[in-house]
This record gives C-alpha cells, structure tokens and sequence, in this order.
C-alpha cells in the first residue's frame, strides 16, 4: 500500500530547519511520500525546494497549490524549478481551483467558471510541463511562453476534484487526483467510477486517486473527536467539502477522522484502498503518544 504523511504547518523563524527535520523522520520512516498543504503560511513549493533538496529519495507533494493567484506559466517555471532542486521523479505536483471565499474575498479574482478557468489552466500548465512551447488564447487566460531551464523530469500533476466535471477533467489532461476530507464510501460511489472511466474512455491510463484524512491512534476517541472538530471545523463550512460529508453520511469532519486503537485504525485505512484509492496521505492532528502509535500503524501498513 502506497502511503504517506501530511506535513505540519510549521511556523515562526525556523520553520523551514522543522519542515525539513519532519521530512527527514517521514523518510527515515520509510513511507513513501510526504505532501504540504498550501494555505497561509509557508510557500509549498518553495519550502518543499529547500527540504526536499537536503532529504533525498521521498516523493514530495503539494496538497494542493490554488490555481487562481498564479499564471500556469510561472507555476510551471515554479514547479520545473523544484524538479531540479530535488532530483527527478519525486515532485508531484497537487493544484487545485480553492474556494469562492479564498479566491474572490482574499485575493480579489473573479471566481466565475471555475471549471473553464481548469480546462484553460491545463491547456497551458501541462505542455510547459512537458517542456514544450505553448501558443495559447482562452477565454480566461492567454499565454505564448517557452521554459529554457532545460530538462527537469516529467512532474505529475493532480487536480482537487471531487464534482463530476472536474473528476472527468483530472482524467483526460493530468495523472489523476488528490483528495481531502472526502471518504472511502464517496470514492467508492462516485470519486473512482467517474474518474476511472472517463481515463478509460479517453485512452488514458489509470488515473491515481490519492486519498487524504485525519487520523489517529489513540484511547480516548471521544476526545480526539472533539480535536478533530475544532482543528478541521472550517471544512464543514466550505461548499465542496460540505457536499462531500453529506455523501458521506457524516455531521462533520470529526466523521471523516479515522480515529480509534491500532486494529481500527488499520482496518479503516485498508478499507479506503478497498473503495478504489491508490495512495493514502494521513493528517495525524495530535502530537505525542498519539502521533507515535498512529505513525507505528501506518508504517506497518506500508510495509
């Protein structure tokens, strides 16, 4: 089973030195790769750069960069960039739309025909990407853009999808798709059959479905229910993830949480496997005997 590890949001002056002494622990580990959320705090790419180059061989993973503040030119510049930092075949690049209040409210752009503003995104990130030149006009975006950095290795890319265009998109123009705070009996139901055979139908291979959740191992559920729901409430207010906790059957994220002893834990995990995922990414939310145990059963699993 292909597993890996969320990154913490490390802050303050020597967030990058903690960044990187956790990426080290992930890899000593043994899991197969470590992902960092792109929020507010530390740039992902570029802190991913700096780990990534003083830790070798783990696959790294932005979960996910927001498309809307940045042309798919310089994303591409970004992410060809770090390839080179970090050595061929460990980037995968996770973007995705974000959210109407993120986008309109924070940053000022017009949030309008988010699946548009995708299909006209790719049409330029992946053939730079690729290193080929791009001659472009859209609806929403134009580009006439070389990169002459030369050859960084191919950089898969997933696109944040859970709606049926977006899945169906992630699946003819990327490698798949990273998920968060959507659970196996929506992958099972409606993530895999729809991305699955719209890869099927284009002539692509099989699409990657990375499945992304809060776990833990612990005692005291009751307890790490209620962390769960504090730490992860602002998901229950966001319109995409709200309509997946409603598939789900869930009240809140603390549904999704995968929380309980070792046996429950590792029978949860494999169940998001059996549902069609390909990869599993755990948000383990509480440090100390918790964070340890928890870390124990998936590195078993791993294994």
């Amino acid at each position: 089973m292909r597993i890996g590890l969320m990154l913490h949001d490390h802050t303050g002056p020597d967030a990058v030195r903690r960044l990187t002494d956790e990426l080290a622990q992930i890899a000593d580990d043994g899991f197969e790769s470590a992902w960092m959320s792109h929020i507010f705090g530390l740039d992902a790419l570029t802190a991913l750069a700096v780990a990534g180059s003083r830790v070798p061989g783990i696959e790294l993973g932005t979960g996910v960069v927001p498309t809307y503040p940045r042309h798919p030119g310089a994303l591409a510049q970004q992410a060809r960039t770090v390839a080179l930092a970090v050595g061929p075949g460990r980037l995968n690049l996770g973007i995705g739309l974000s959210h109407q209040v993120v986008i309109e409210n924070m940053f000022g752009y017009d949030f309008g025909r988010p699946a548009r503003h995708m299909k006209e995104y790719l049409n330029i990130l992946m053939p730079l990407l690729d290193g080929d030149q791009v001659s472009y006009t859209g609806e929403t975006m134009t580009a006439n853009l070389a990169m002459t950095m030369g050859d960084s290795g191919r950089v898969p890319v997933l696109v944040a999808a859970m709606g049926e265009v977006m899945l169906k998109l992630a699946a003819r123009r990327t490698d798949g798709t990273v998920l968060w705070m959507t659970g196996p009996a929506t992958v099972e139901a409606h993530v895999a059959p729809i991305i699955t055979a719209a890869a099927q139908e284009a002539g692509r291979p099989a699409p990657r479905i990375v499945c992304s959740l809060p776990v833990l191992v612990t005692d005291d559920v009751d307890e790490a229910k209620t962390l769960a729901a504090k730490t992860f409430a602002v998901y229950g207010s966001l319109p995409s993830y709200r309509a997946m906790m409603d598939r789900e059957g869930v009240s809140g994220p603390e549904g999704l949480a995968i929380i309980g002893d070792e046996d429950y834990v590792a029978e949860r995990v494999r169940n998001v496997f059996a549902s069609g995922a390909t990869e599993f990414v755990g948000a383990i939310f509480k440090p100390g005997d918790d964070a340890t145990r928890t870390r124990t059963v998936l590195k078993d699993l791993a294994d």
